[in-house]
Order: structure tokens, then C-alpha cells, then sequence
């Protein structure tokens, strides 16, 4: 298998999963500040989306920076065939988590006027930007565990 940017036990492969934890945990800090989100299901359910995300980034964060150490690239089919499966999993649960937010959000900005009847709007349009951040970024690891296995 080659060794390219982005690839499980790289640096830039720590950066992403850092990037996809950041941007997801943010997105999460957002919704949760304001006063009802509670009140719609599409911005709970990015919520649990978002955490979704929060704890797999993480835990595949954790594993670059152990191989880092160790100075391992880790390239064994069958992680890699775990890694593909979960960021498919996980963005698809977060394009879908990010787009009916974005519904909503777009619902209050451009039918309600402008946000004026949802003193919370800008805070739901921040959460829902950076759901789609957090996705793009799992989208390229996914891609890349993709190029990754069909190349080995």
C-alpha cells in the first residue's frame, strides 16, 4: 500500500482527524447553547450526530498519534477495511444530520424573515456550517481510506 498524505498514522492523517473532531465538537458546542433546540428533531439529532463524530474522530485520532510515536504507518487491510466502513457510516449520518439542520436553519433565515422571529438563528446557521466542515473532512478520509485499499 503507499504511503501518501492523509493516510492512517501520518501526520496529515492526525490533522484530519483532529480537524473532523474540532469541527464536530464546535458544531455541538453551538446548537447547545441556545435556548431550544431541544424543540426540533433535525437539530437533535445533529446533535447526536455530531457526537457520533466527536468519539470515532477521536478514537482514530488517538490511534495516529500512537503510530506517530511508534513511527508505524498503519496500513493493514482489514483496519483500513474498519476505518472506510466507519467514515462512511459516520459521514453519511452527518450529511444527512447537517442537511435537515440546514433545512431548518433556512426555514428561519429566508420564510420566518430573516431571523428576527428566532433570537437563536445565527448560533443554528454557525452549528450547521461547521456539521458541514466536520463532514467534508471525514468525506476526504474516507476517500482517502478508499484510494488506500483499492491501491493495495
Amino acid at each position: 500500500m503507499k504511503d501518501f498524505p492523509g493516510t492512517p498514522g501520518t501526520l496529515t492523517g492526525l490533522v484530519l482527524r483532529l480537524l473532523q473532531c474540532l469541527f464536530a465538537a464546535a458544531s455541538i458546542t453551538s446548537m447547545a447553547t441556545t435556548s431550544n433546540f431541544v424543540s426540533y428533531t433535525a437539530f437533535c439529532y445533529l446533535i447526536a450526530s455530531m457526537g457520533l463524530q466527536v468519539l470515532w474522530s477521536f478514537a482514530l485520532a488517538w490511534l495516529d498519534a500512537y503510530a506517530l510515536a511508534k513511527k508505524k504507518v498503519i496500513h493493514n487491510p482489514v483496519l483500513v477495511s474498519l476505518f472506510l466502513v466507519g467514515d462512511w457510516v459516520t459521514a453519511l449520518l452527518s450529511l444527512a444530520a447537517a442537511a435537515s439542520s440546514a433545512g431548518i436553519t433556512i426555514l428561519f433565515f429566508r420564510d420566518l424573515g430573516s431571523c428576527k422571529s428566532v433570537p437563536d438563528c445565527p448560533k443554528y446557521q454557525l452549528a450547521v456550517t461547521l456539521a458541514f466542515m466536520s463532514w467534508v473532512t471525514v468525506e476526504v478520509s474516507s476517500l482517502i481510506m478508499f484510494w488506500i485499499l483499492v491501491a493495495g
